[in-house]
């Protein structure tokens, strides 16, 4: 870190740029620091095809996290639901700001909802989690599946150019982030379909060297959000525990009720054939209680056959 400035690491991507402004803001106004951005393209912005094939949606961490690692920028700001579960050593998550809203949204042609949408509509949507139940909700409905930023995925929707598809499915979150919510035409509601493990969620990480006592780390420090950590741990956990990669059909949503820690957790089978479910809490834990939680979720789930289902260790 040169001075008072520090320097954020972010992709390159409207939404991404977004997010970390909005973090990097938080943080400078907490610590009384100035920040920069500086772009950084990653193997996901550059490859092709289906992000299942590509490693998951960890391709777009890593170029972000070498970053920081060879100390080039200070601060990766991410989309939670990106970062593969696993620790990197010398890194450190010090801030998981408030959630946004983590539910999945419809932006949908003539303002339809799920359960208006016509027999054999066609649905964008790049995430395995989303295809599973949505085959489980709507087999009749023919999913395509796409890539690209929001914007573009939105322009496919009909009566748009080209318009070939009915609706898209996208995180509710970045279209609020980008202003967007004016294109929902229904929020997904958890019980129909459970959200990404940590979706609507950023995460800051640094350094694992940077300085305790330092500006940088007391802005950090301050943007953490309790309630979000203890439910996104959960979350996590439980993906962890069943070894699933973040483009696995797995879906999960926690949350901070009063004081207990309320965790839904959705396992499907990829063609939507059949679906596990499980809701359960406790008294609100510590953040290592939440992630005991979540993980005892998951091996209850594994005891039931959820890896098979899931094809987990295909």
């Amino acid at each position: 870190m040169s001075g008072a400035v520090f320097t954020v690491g972010t992709r390159g991507s409207q939404l991404a740029m977004t997010q970390s402004r909005w973090a990097a803001e938080a943080v400078s106004r907490a610590g009384g620091i100035d920040h920069e951005l500086v772009t950084v393209r990653t193997e996901g912005d550059v490859l092709t095809g289906p992000l299942s094939q590509m490693g998951g949606t960890g391709v777009f961490a890593t170029a972000l996290r070498s970053q920081v690692l060879d100390g080039r920028v200070d601060l990766a700001v991410h989309s939670l639901k990106d970062l593969p579960t696993a620790p990197v050593e010398g890194l450190r998550i010090v801030a998981l700001p408030e959630r946004e809203d983590p539910r999945d949204a419809l932006c949908a042609r003539d303002g339809l909802t799920l359960a208006e949408l016509p027999e054999g509509a066609a649905v964008g949507t790049g995430s395995p989690r989303r295809v599973a139940q949505l085959r489980a909700l709507r087999p009749d409905l023919r999913i395509v599946d796409i890539r690209g930023n929001v914007g573009t995925r939105l322009n496919r929707v009909a009566p748009a150019d080209p318009g070939d598809l009915d609706a898209v499915v996208l995180a509710a979150s970045g279209l609020k982030r980008l202003g967007l919510e004016g294109r929902i035409t229904e929020y997904l509601d958890p019980h129909v379909m459970l959200p990404a493990p940590g979706q609507g969620a950023l995460a800051l990480e640094v350094s694992a060297r940077l300085d305790p006592s330092g500006a940088l780390m007391r802005g950090l420090e301050a943007v953490d959000h309790l309630p979000t950590r203890l439910a996104v741990t959960a979350e996590r956990a439980v993906l962890a525990q069943l070894e699933a990669g973040c483009a696995a059909p797995v879906g999960t949503f926690a949350r901070v009720a009063g004081d207990v820690l309320e965790l839904d957790v959705v396992v499907a089978n990829p063609d939507g054939s059949e679906v596990m479910r499980r809701s359960e809490s406790v008294p609100a834990p510590s953040v290592e209680e939440a992630e005991a939680f979540g993980r005892r979720i998951a091996d209850d789930l594994l005891a039931q056959g959820a890896d098979r289902l899931a094809r987990l260790s295909l």
